[in-house]
């Protein structure tokens, strides 16, 4: 007992936001910005790390370590110079969480419904915590798929929540609907607070509040220490076909504001004290999924169907620079020294200019390249007419399956000593320089 008190003060030490890239989007609150430089021109692919199935899982880095999860059901740590194995562990689902490192310790959901705490230079677990199990959003009628009346699973649904660290306790969402705190030494549930839906947002921590968002279409903003309810938010609603509905992606909290994307087509400026909506910017339909980056009073984002990379002023909302991308985007940017590397779901990682959005080089992968299922046009642009060609729910469920196969960047990027690590949907880790 009293060892485990020494561990728990000993967490507790531990600073409000862990060194830059051990937890989802460089830190608790998720800004996307990273301090390092990263590569200016494309130069070359430094290393490839392959593992059994798509990756979904964002790359952190403590130590000079990677670590992520993979579809496969392994978490993996990796040495980031070399792209060499250190260790892997095993769990019995997909891994689409992005860990979160804090002190020695490593944490991570898994799709097989518990989250692990892990010693990080070994991979040796230290405790499980058992939720109330693991599930995609679902609804009858989804996106128009046939039968009405048949309950179909949300195939774009593929991340896991993120977990943040924070003076002690680890947070994360839930498939179960709920929200948990936990004892970040012992696994010891501190509390949770339920939601009408899944919960896969990752959160956001800023001045002892948790922001978050639910597939009830509701963002939440909860007292870190007590889970008390502060305020919620109400984002669109789709009774029909449950297209335009929920909170999928992770918000930014800077200078009092959260920014967060729907799937109701907007991304929203929302007063982190009041939970009043300051200003929103409309997308025409087209899902907002990536998590906003956030830098000298500019907000960057991307769109899914419209395929547009923004960049807009912090305060108003108002338009500064806006790019047509050639596909899907539900990765979300990182920002290092004015350059933005965004993913795109067409296997291509692009490199953009901060302030005009102009694409500076990209990458595209081998799976994107050789296109074998004819999944992209000779422009690297979505085959619409095969991939969306007939409305029942297996054609629409297997044409998800098309599109991930050009090696899909649904992986956010990591920035650190000059070069960019990402996960792709061929399954390998990519360290591009």
């Amino acid at each position: 007992m009293k060892t485990t008190t020494l561990a728990a003060l000993a967490l507790a030490a531990l600073p409000a936001v862990a060194g830059s890239g051990a937890m989802f989007r460089g830190g608790a609150n998720h800004d996307g910005v990273y301090a390092t430089e990263g590569p200016r021109d494309f130069h070359r692919v430094k290393w490839t790390f392959p593992t059994g199935d798509r990756i979904v899982s964002s790359p952190v880095m403590q130590d000079g370590t990677i670590y992520f999860g993979s579809d496969d059901g392994n978490v993996y740590a990796v040495d980031a110079a070399t792209g060499r194995q250190l260790w892997k562990f095993v769990t019995r689902g997909s891994v689409a969480s992005t860990p979160a490192v804090a002190g020695d310790t490593l944490y991570v959901a898994s799709f097989d419904g518990r989250f692990y705490a892990l010693n990080a230079k070994t991979g040796a677990q230290r405790w499980k915590f058992s939720t109330g199990g693991e599930r995609h959003f679902e609804a009858k009628n989804l996106h128009g798929m046939t039968p009405a009346s048949q309950t179909y699973f949300d195939p774009f649904d593929v991340y896991l929540s993120s977990p943040v660290v924070v003076d002690g306790l680890v947070y994360f969402g839930s498939g179960d609907g709920n929200f948990y705190a936990l004892e970040a030494a012992t696994g010891a549930m501190k509390w949770k607070f339920h939601t009408g839906d899944v919960v896969h947002s990752s959160p956001a921590y800023a001045g002892g509040v948790l922001f978050f968002g639910s597939w009830d279409s509701y963002f939440y903003a909860v007292d870190a220490r007590t889970g008390v309810e502060k305020w919620r938010f109400h984002g669109g609603e789709d009774p029909v076909i449950h297209n335009q509905v929920g909170f999928q992606g992770s918000a930014a909290v800077v200078d009092g504001v959260v920014y967060v994307g729907c799937r109701d087509s907007n991304l929203y400026a929302i007063d982190a004290a009041t939970g009043k909506e300051k200003w929103k910017f409309n997308n025409s339909g087209s899902w907002v999924i990536t998590s906003p980056a956030v830098i000298d009073g500019k907000v960057v984002f991307a769109t899914s169907d419209s395929s547009l990379f923004h960049v807009v002023d912090a305060d108003t909302g108002k338009s500064i620079a806006r790019q047509q991308s050639k596909a899907f985007m539900f990765a979300s940017p990182a920002i290092a020294k004015g350059i933005v590397y965004q993913g795109v779901l067409n296997g291509t990682l692009e490199a953009r200019d901060l302030y005009t959005g102009e694409l500076i080089w990209d990458y595209q992968t081998d799976a994107s390249r050789e296109n074998k299922a004819w999944a992209l046009t000779s422009e690297r642009r979505f085959n619409m007419p095969m991939l969306f060609r007939r409305d029942n729910g297996e054609a629409q469920i297997l044409s998800v399956a098309l599109e991930f196969s050009v090696g899909s960047f649904l992986s956010s990027p990591l920035v650190a000593n000059g070069t960019v690590y990402l996960g792709s949907t061929d399954g390998n880790l990519y360290a591009i320089e």
